[in-house]
């Protein structure tokens, strides 16, 4: 879906970015038939956060997830539940140990300590549906990663290192997907906590991000002053599904032609997650 020129409110000139993806149909990136995400264990309000705005309610946050399982079920996807997982609270942002294109799966190493195990869970999860293959060297979470349909631009974050980023370009390399590293602005945990693919040549983004320069090649549509976590969304099929309670961002995309759909997170959010990280998309 191409968004009118007319409703963008910030377009950055398009560079030569095909090469070897040409090979494939951008529109992979957003065309989705399976999902895989992971219940939330009470242990989840002891997960992990950059700063302490309060603990999550488990109950709260269950009653979200089953929404966003709906939301994804209503975009058109198989959704696989997975069990929870009491001795790792962080294990329900499934999206950090494991990153899946259509030829196949890469299982990451995730640089938190307390995260260790959750790339041996996942793999038991993914076996049965893709062929997986291992990072072999460096530290790469999943939420650093945003797969284009021609490229992946991955973002060198405090979780996600150079040699990780450089072993992982070999595996896509051979699936004939560039790499591009991004230097991340401070800030942000991760490349999706502020950025987002609306289709194949526009990227919805924060304007720290917006206006860094790391989205060169693409349109970049800024988010509205005030509703920042609205950037972490997810394009699904033909709908675009956003955190609740960002009315600016809805109406936005909405003139833009875009299908919206919103689910709450407002749990996730206290533990620095959002939408993308609760599931892997494929």
């Amino acid at each position: 879906m191409q968004a009118p020129l007319a409703h963008r409110r910030l377009v950055l000139g398009r560079a030569s970015l095909y090469g070897r993806a040409m090979m494939h149909d951008p529109s992979i990136a957003y065309r989705f038939s399976t999902a895989l995400v992971r219940e939330p264990a009470p242990s989840v309000v002891d997960g992990m956060r950059a700063e302490d705005r309060g603990s999550p309610s488990f109950d709260v946050f269950m009653e979200e997830h089953l929404a966003y399982r709906a939301a994804l079920e209503e975009a058109g996807l198989t959704v696989h539940v997975e069990p929870a997982l009491p001795e790792l609270p962080d294990s329900v942002f499934i999206e950090d140990p494991a990153f899946v294109l259509p030829e196949g799966g890469v299982l990451l190493n995730l640089s938190a300590p307390s995260r260790d195990e959750e790339p041996d869970e996942v793999r038991e999860a993914l076996s049965e549906l893709v062929a997986l293959t291992e990072l072999p060297e460096g530290f790469v979470d999943g939420g650093d990663l945003l797969f284009t349909g021609r490229e992946v631009i991955a973002g060198l974050s405090k979780r996600t290192t150079q040699e990780g980023l450089d072993s992982l370009a070999k595996i896509l390399a051979g699936w004939g997907y560039p790499l591009r590293p991004v230097a991340m602005p401070e800030g942000l945990l991760h490349l999706k906590t502020g950025s987002a693919l609306l289709d194949e040549e526009t990227i919805l983004a924060v304007p720290l991000l917006a206006q860094s320069g790391v989205f060169t090649g693409y349109n970049v549509v800024e988010i509205p002053e005030g509703e920042e976590a609205a950037a972490n969304a997810l394009r699904l099929n033909a709908v675009m599904l956003i955190a609740a309670g960002y009315p600016e961002t809805a109406e936005m995309l909405s003139i833009m032609g875009y299908e919206v759909m919103t689910s709450p997170v407002t749990q996730a959010q206290l533990l620095d997650g959002g939408l993308s990280c609760m599931s892997i998309r494929f």
